[in-house]
């Protein structure tokens, strides 16, 4: 290998301003730029980052081979996605071999829930991997809501919406505080938990958070399909100082 090196780069929640002067500073100067996206998209990071990538750079776009068509306990589901992530890490290990810098785009940070970490898992042993942390999305969307989270000693939760019921449940009873991701089809199930939980009335949903479309509601109020961003805030204790 050579001496190039492979920047993962968390670009924010969605306003391209809160991208970090790091990060824009790597994107700028990197003659490889490579992002994930759905087949018929630009991809969110890319489109954040956009004003820093300059004429003539490379782009690597790795096209998902499914997204929300297949379910995470299909047994096929992993199989599948680990083999298109070993063709995403070839790629940019042919890059790193012609001398070129990569910039890996994650929206938000890339160590939470991003697709980049799967990369970095399978490049970090033979090249040198340098990791740049981005604002992310809860943030990003507690702060759209206005919404103060954790007071105190207060215990914060993050949660997928892919668990089984039984768990978010349970979950949702012991956190004082709780962000809930992955919403989409499974948001008739979240709220189905946050009654047994008693937490119902403690909900907001956040939607694009931080972007021109934002939108910010009771969670008991949302009553149609939630769209890839968005997520659940449940808030700790208030007004204990």
């Amino acid at each position: 290998m050579t001496d190039a090196t492979v920047y993962v780069v968390g670009v924010g929640p969605g306003d391209p301003e809160l991208m970090t002067l790091k990060a824009a500073r790597v994107i700028a100067r990197s003659p490889t730029v490579a992002y994930f996206c759905r087949h018929d998209r630009m991809g969110h990071a890319r489109r954040i980052a956009d004003a820093h990538i300059a004429e003539g750079t490379r782009e690597l776009r790795f096209a998902y081979p499914f997204t929300t068509e297949r379910l995470v306990n299909d047994p096929s589901y992993h199989p599948d996605m680990s083999s298109f992530y070993d063709e995403c890490a070839s790629r940019i290990e042919a890059e790193i071999r012609l001398g070129r810098d990569v910039a890996i785009l994650c929206e938000g940070d890339p160590f939470l829930y991003g697709s980049a970490m799967y990369l970095f898992d399978r490049l970090k042993a033979g090249i040198s991997c340098e990791v740049i942390p981005g604002i992310t999305g809860m943030s990003g969307c507690w702060t759209e809501a206005a919404l103060p989270m954790t007071h105190g000693d207060d215990v914060l939760c993050v949660l997928p919406a892919t668990m089984p019921e039984d768990d978010l449940a349970h979950w949702l009873e012991r956190a004082d505080a709780a962000v809930v991701m992955k919403l989409g089809r499974n948001l008739p199930k979240l709220q189905t938990a946050l009654k047994r939980a008693g937490r119902m009335q403690d909900a907001v949903y956040v939607e694009r958070g931080t972007q021109d479309d934002a939108r910010v509601m009771p969670l008991a109020d949302m009553c149609e399909p939630a769209p890839y961003f968005s997520l659940a805030l449940l808030p700790g204790r208030r007004g204990v100082r």
